[in-house]
């Protein structure tokens, strides 16, 4: 365990921001419960901002965790559990260290990042967020990402809309890739033969791009597809499905695509992900299918069924 540093003066503050729910009537109980747990939690990583941290290390010197995921994932398990009691759940920090399960089932299951970008948080680059989702028949149908620094809250509902701070978003329509802007991130390992991957994916897609990003954040970068900061974003060996579920029903309601990085169909528990705009899945696709893989990393699954 390890001490960071005393941070800056001036925390941090989170001002939820608030607006009427935007939500089919069967899916806006699910909302407003994943709004509000939300809210709760950026404050606590608001508050925390600023102030030493005591951080462990989960599976090597790029993977962390500190006291605050574990706090923000406590209480949102609390007020999802205490509203809907028969629903599933899986966390980030539930399914490393208490055993929650990792199996999805037909039945509502909530996906949680409690801080999605916690080396972010750590060394306080502010692109940490909240990350919510409901899956229903094994697919999103509610997604909440709240990044309390930026005090940026998205928020979508199957067949309802994307919206950040209750105003309507929509992905940009960039159609060539050479215009596109593309993130894309390195993941925690940082081994020879992922590295190598790793890298001449950047190299040969950064070729045929404009520019690449790496935020520290899936469900924000692919909330940024979803708002057209950027064109497309893929990452292959993310953590879990909770670090892209909300995320990703964020872009496709949005008018975004997601698909597999290769081409194929995407599959939530696959820890493989490629969003774009309507304009670029294949291009970039394309690009990526002829790239170096590492045997390690996550295979391609089939649909899920």
């Amino acid at each position: 365990m390890a001490a960071e540093g005393a941070a800056s003066a001036g925390a941090a503050q989170a001002a939820p921001p608030t607006g009427p729910l935007q939500a089919a009537p069967e899916l806006a109980p699910y909302l407003q419960v994943a709004l509000d747990a939300a809210r709760e939690a950026g404050a606590v990583i608001a508050a925390a901002w600023n102030a030493p941290k005591q951080v462990d290390t989960k599976a090597g010197d790029a993977d962390l965790v500190t006291e605050t995921d574990k706090k923000c994932e406590a209480l949102i398990l609390e007020r999802i559990s205490a509203a809907f009691p028969a629903h599933k759940f899986i966390g980030e920090e539930g399914s490393a260290v208490q055993g929650f399960t990792d199996e999805l089932t037909h039945e509502p299951t909530w996906m949680v990042d409690p801080v999605d970008g916690t080396t972010n948080f750590v060394h306080r680059y502010p692109f940490s967020c909240v990350s919510i989702g409901l899956t229903i028949n094994k697919q999103p149908v509610v997604g909440v990402v709240f990044n309390p620094i930026l005090n940026e809250l998205y928020h979508a509902t199957r067949g309802g809309g994307a919206f950040l701070n209750g105003a309507p978003i929509t992905a940009s329509d960039t159609t060539e890739l050479r215009r596109a802007v593309v993130g894309t991130e390195m993941g925690t390992r940082r081994d020879d033969g992922f590295m190598d991957a790793c890298f001449d994916r950047i190299r040969t897609l950064g070729q045929a791009a404009r520019s690449l990003r790496c935020s520290g954040s899936c469900a924000l970068n692919l909330c940024s597809v979803a708002q057209g900061r950027l064109d497309a974003f893929f990452e292959l060996g993310l953590g879990g499905c909770w670090d892209l579920c909300a995320g990703v029903l964020v872009l496709e309601e949005a008018g975004g695509r997601v698909i597999d990085p290769t081409g194929g169909p995407f599959n939530i528990m696959s820890r493989r992900v490629l969003g774009t705009n309507a304009h670029l899945a294949e291009q970039v696709a394309t690009i990526l299918a002829g790239c170096k893989y590492d045997p390690e990393e996550p295979p391609a699954l089939p649909p899920l069924q």
